[in-house]
Order: structure tokens, then C-alpha cells, then sequence
């Protein structure tokens, strides 16, 4: 008898390994689709390629994506386009998708609203705090997000301290001028995902995935202040350098190498678009990308992620979505599917 539970025990234990190491294998295909709740809460409706009207994630499944990305902002305001993303509702979105069984990335912004190269805007609770009070700050509100997810039934494959960050965060405090500074804000975030799931990936983020210098000196940068992350996560958007794909991917092929050579880590396209109205030249892009990640040598380049796919002109008024007038998700898609 002991015999028989022994043998089921490891039979157990060697499923669930198999499994890991499956899920760890499988290259990540994806959008982030932060908008989708509000799409849906002002009357948006998605359709399938024969006009019936189908659940946005449903469609997305079906062009072969197996990820979804959703950003948190701390104390969001109720704009359509730029608020909402609270933690609320961002676990509400990742059970969503999880029950769907895609896999979850989660995106802190570390500010009320959008956080990019051009702004860092601290949250305005935080706005008066110090540097000792900022890095609590980091620390507990994305342990608490994190760990709420957890307590919820989703642990995250994948956590980013910031979004696109070549320039730092909570500016002026973790501002790349002050390097040392917003090294221990990133530990600080690192620290707090690892707190709640060891196994948890996190992501450091920065855009122009095609420009080589930029990225060396912004982890030369990190790697001197020690600062602990798994995955290196690239934006890559031909379209805000006014330069074709086809001028540029060659440039990104030779970064994506170079950062998992050079630092030993993952790396990952969490951002990439394409213009809504040129469907052909987007597949292209997507291919073209997909492609480059899977080049990279030892398994090191684990997935590509679209940016608000679904993110119709009409509703969004943003011309890098890939979907259409009618509805229906742009053929640029299939490339997901196709690669």
C-alpha cells in the first residue's frame, strides 16, 4: 500500500514538474488589453471574422495568443482612456483572463496615470513624501496589488517595477540623474514581488527596443547599483522613430542578442505596434518581430506582447491598434497564430 502511494506521490510531483517546465518553454504571445473593461462598460461590442458578436479575450485566444498584460496606476481617476486600471479592477481582469487560462503580466506604472520616457509622475499621495517614505511607498503597494492577486487565485507569471523607465521613476527622486536612488526603488519593487512568489519574473522596462546604446547604458547603469531583476522587456515601435520595421529590425535582432548575452538574462518584446490602416506592413512587423525574438540564442527571447490590440481608433482614437472599423480583429494578428 505504501508501495502504491509512494508511486502516486512522485507520479504527482513529476506531472507537476512537467507542467513548470512546459509553461517555462512555451514562448509568450500577447496584448496588453488595459482598455477592454471601459470598451465594454461605454457599449463597444467585438466580432469574429463572420460578424458574430464574441468576447474580446475569446478573440484574441483564438489568433493564437496565450498572455495577457494589464497596468496598475495607484489612485487612477475615471477617465474613459487615461484613469480606471485601479487595483480593483485589475484583479478583476487578471481573474478573467486567467479563468480563460491565459498567462498574466502586471505592469506598475508607479503613478496615477500614464508613466513613460516623457513623464514620471509620482502619484499624487506620494507627491510630499520623502526618499525613505518613497521607497515604502514601492514596496508595500505593489506587495499589496501582488499579493491580492495571489489571495484572489492568480499569481502573475510576470511583474514590471515601471513602465518604460530609460529615464527612471517617481521623478525627481528616481530620476536616472540619481542612479544609486532608483536602483533601490527597483530593489524595493523586486523585493516585494519576491515576497509574495519567489517564481515570479520580474521585468525592468525600458523603450526603443532597436537602440542598442540607450540599453547598455541604462543596465550598465543598473548592474552597477546591483539591482535585481529576470527579465530584460523592450518596447519596439518603428512608427514613434518615423522609421519602416525593414530599417530597424536588424538593430533590434542585435540588441535582443546582446542584452541576454551581456547581462545573462530573459528577454521580451512587452510592447510592440504597428499602424492600424497599413494590415500588411503590421504583419510584417509582428512576424518580423516574433521571429527575432525566437532567434535569440539559449531560449533566452520568451515572448512578444501587442499593445492594446483592441484598442479600436474609434473608441481609443490611437492609430496603433490592429483592430477594424466593423469590429473584427485586423488579419495583422494572424501573424500570432502563424508564427
Amino acid at each position: 500500500m505504501m508501495t502504491k502511494k509512494l508511486f502516486s506521490l512522485l507520479a504527482i510531483l513529476l506531472s507537476n514538474l512537467l507542467l513548470a517546465q512546459h509553461k517555462e518553454s512555451v514562448f509568450a504571445k500577447g496584448a496588453d488589453v488595459g482598455w477592454l473593461p471601459q470598451m465594454e462598460a461605454t457599449g463597444y461590442q467585438f466580432y469574429n471574422t463572420e460578424g458574430k458578436e464574441t468576447d474580446c479575450l475569446q478573440l484574441l485566444k483564438d489568433l493564437g495568443m496565450n498572455s495577457i498584460r494589464l497596468r496598475v496606476w495607484v489612485n487612477p481617476s475615471n477617465d474613459k482612456a487615461s484613469g480606471h486600471c485601479s487595483k480593483e479592477e485589475t484583479i478583476a481582469m487578471a481573474l478573467r483572463a486567467h479563468k480563460m487560462g491565459f498567462r498574466i503580466m502586471i505592469n506598475f506604472h508607479y503613478s496615477d496615470s500614464w508613466a513613460d520616457p516623457a513623464k514620471q509622475f509620482k502619484p499624487k499621495a506620494w507627491e510630499k513624501h520623502s526618499f525613505t517614505e518613497l521607497l515604502n511607498d514601492v514596496y508595500n503597494h505593489t506587495f499589496d496589488v501582488i499579493n491580492a492577486l495571489k489571495v484572489a487565485g492568480v499569481t502573475p507569471e510576470w511583474v514590471q517595477v515601471g513602465n518604460e523607465i530609460p529615464g527612471g521613476i517617481l521623478w525627481p527622486d528616481g530620476s536616472t540623474a540619481n542612479w544609486p536612488q532608483l536602483g533601490q526603488l527597483l530593489n524595493k519593487g523586486y523585493d516585494a514581488v519576491k515576497a509574495v512568489d519567489k517564481n515570479i519574473k520580474v521585468i525592468v522596462h525600458v523603450d526603443e527596443g532597436n537602440n542598442n546604446e540607450k540599453f547598455r547604458t541604462f543596465f550598465d547603469n543598473a548592474t552597477a547599483q546591483k539591482v535585481r531583476y529576470d527579465v530584460i522587456g523592450l518596447s519596439y515601435y518603428p512608427y514613434w522613430i518615423k522609421k519602416d520595421y525593414t530599417e530597424t529590425i536588424a538593430d533590434l535582432q542585435f540588441n535582443l542578442n546582446d542584452m541576454a548575452q551581456r547581462y545573462g538574462k530573459e528577454v521580451m518584446i512587452v510592447e510592440v505596434g504597428g499602424e492600424d490602416d497599413k494590415v500588411q506592413n503590421t504583419h510584417e512587423l509582428l512576424t518580423a518581430t516574433i521571429k527575432a525574438v525566437k532567434n535569440v540564442p539559449n531560449n533566452k527571447g520568451i515572448g512578444v506582447l501587442y499593445w492594446e490590440p483592441q484598442g479600436a481608433r474609434s473608441w481609443s482614437h490611437y492609430a496603433l491598434s490592429a483592430w477594424q472599423a466593423d469590429g473584427k480583429p485586423s488579419p495583422a494578428l494572424n501573424a500570432f497564430k502563424e508564427n
